[in-house]
């Protein structure tokens, strides 16, 4: 039984030394992880997204909303598509999926 104590007793003198440098190197080491495998894809993604948008011309042939169609008129913000002849409908741009 006093050796069970004395097992205990050196556990939690190892435990409460306060040796952080291992717990800091774990978060560092998962921050890093999530950065490189979530983070950094993601903004290269979008930044390759807003570039599309921005280039965004009359007579582009769009997926907007799950809507096929060809852009009449370039807004700041919207863009008219013309989903038939003689249809025009104002799509925001954010709803531009691929430009054929």
């Amino acid at each position: 039984m006093e050796e069970t104590a004395v097992v205990v007793d050196n556990a939690n003198q190892v435990a409460s030394s306060g040796d952080w440098t291992g717990l800091l190197l774990y978060c560092v080491v998962v921050f890093a992880i999530i950065y490189l495998f979530m983070v950094r894809p993601n903004k290269k993604r979008m930044a390759e997204y807003q570039k599309m948008l921005d280039s965004l011309q009359v007579g582009n042939r769009v997926l907007a909303a799950g809507i096929y169609g060809k852009i009449k008129k370039v807004n700041e913000k919207t863009i008219d598509l013309e989903i038939a002849k003689g249809v025009v409908i104002e799509v925001s741009k954010n709803a531009v999926a691929s430009v054929e």
